[in-house]
């Protein structure tokens, strides 16, 4: 086997298969339910009219999904530096904690700065 095949072999592993099947779920499942709240709402404009009477309730649903991921992530974290103590680990999750922080607050930027 080439060299190449070895650097890919974790892309066909048990839980890395079984994540893009629940991400291809998930978006098959998100294109479904605008599929039927467009057919529902009775066109394109009705259903943006719907989401935008009901901000506050997506708006709630998101800070619940934050606070699950942050709740999640601490865990995650704790279990990690208990098995990676050393300072060259807790740098790499300061950044990838930063990087997430700035990618969740653009995209509720993004949100607010939305025309109506």
């Amino acid at each position: 086997m080439s060299a190449g095949w070895w650097r890919l072999r974790w892309l066909f592993n048990r839980r890395v298969g079984l994540t893009l099947l629940w991400t291809a779920l998930l978006l098959i499942a998100a294109v479904a339910v605008n599929v039927v709240g467009i057919q529902i709402a009775g066109g394109i404009e009705g259903w943006q009219r719907w989401m935008d009477a009901h901000t506050g309730a997506f708006l709630a649903w998101r800070l619940l999904l934050y606070a699950g991921t942050v709740w999640c992530w601490l865990w995650m974290r704790r279990r990690l530096r208990t098995r990676e103590p050393e300072r060259a680990a807790a740098q790499r999750l300061l950044r990838v904690e930063i990087a997430a922080i700035v990618a969740v607050f653009a995209l509720e930027a993004s949100l607010l700065t939305q025309v109506g």
